[in-house]
């Protein structure tokens, strides 16, 4: 009610419900964090669909009929009241914590670790993928950048020469960086997937789940201060939300409750879209300025054009 009354508007069981969603995946992405670097015995559930159920079923429980006090009254009294301690309630059985990811405290066995994955990944047959790939696509540029690029997975380009985003998008996204006052070599790139998928189609959850855990690793060893997701799938992969990319893309979210992602479209939705350019730049000044990133120049219009 009180949300009401500040916005002027009532929030539909719609909009509430997605909100909820997000915030419960957000949520998750932290504790998952914290188990990773140690924690124990953390009590969530993992079943996001039955969270989301559960919070559906009990809005339609406590909105009774509109206009219909002698429901709403009913709905009142069917709500359970809240337990006098934690013993009256339940407690969920404590998750299994999965081994922490191991970073090495020196530069130099960083760095030798990410080539470690470069190469597993090269062997890697866990999902269909690797069957048509030419070759696994990993990263490329700094691997102690303060700035991290990820995007979907490699296309023609990338497959046939092993690094991610040197097609037409990646010459698109280098134009971007050095507007930002950055060289390429400067930041760090990667893709959710390491394989292409068969004629540039996004990659399945399954696909995604699968080669996700090689990404978690890269971004725990290089450690950046910000990471710009390109695109929906990019989101996706980071921050377990299925929220579209038009929706989530300007506002800051977290990664594993730690690091700053900025979600924006992708380059190359950006060579098709040309007029969403001057929002990808307006992201991309947030970007600097927590960076503290000064550009070459301060003028907007000579934020970076397309082909």
């Amino acid at each position: 009610m009180a949300r009401r009354q500040r916005t002027g508007r009532s929030l539909s069981t719609g909009s509430f419900r997605d909100e909820l969603i997000e915030l419960t995946q957000q949520g998750r992405a932290w504790l998952e964090w914290q188990h990773d670097c140690g924690g124990e015995a953390l009590p969530f559930s993992t079943d996001l669909e039955q969270v989301a159920a559960q919070a559906k079923a009990s809005l339609t429980r406590t909105a009774g009929p509109r206009g219909n006090p002698a429901g709403q009254a009913q709905a009142r009294q069917a709500r359970p009241s809240p337990p006098t301690s934690t013993s009256d309630a339940a407690r969920p059985a404590p998750r299994t914590v999965a081994k922490a990811i191991d970073v090495p405290s020196s530069v130099e066995a960083r760095r030798l670790r990410l080539e470690a994955i470069a190469r597993e990944t090269s062997a890697c047959t866990l999902c269909s993928l690797h069957e048509e790939r030419k070759q696994t696509v990993v990263a490329r540029g700094n691997p102690e950048a303060d700035l991290v690029f990820i995007g979907e997975g490699p296309g023609r380009e990338e497959d046939e020469q092993g690094l991610p985003f040197v097609g037409p998008a990646g010459q698109l996204l280098d134009r971007m960086i050095g507007a930002m006052g950055y060289q390429p070599e400067d930041v760090y790139v990667a893709n959710i997937v390491k394989c292409r998928p068969p004629n540039n189609r996004k990659p399945e959850p399954e696909e995604m789940a699968t080669c996700i855990p090689f990404l978690h690793e890269q971004l725990a060893l290089v450690s950046p201060k910000v990471i710009v997701a390109l695109g929906a799938t990019a989101v996706q992969g980071l921050l377990g939300t299925t929220v579209g990319i038009t929706r989530l893309r300007g506002t800051w979210k977290l990664y594993r409750g730690r690091t700053p992602v900025m979600p924006t479209f992708h380059p190359a939705y950006l060579l098709r879209q040309a007029e969403k350019k001057r929002e990808v730049w307006n992201d991309l000044q947030q970007v600097m300025k927590r960076l503290e990133q000064r550009p070459p120049s301060a003028d907007p219009a000579k934020a970076p054009r397309g082909d």
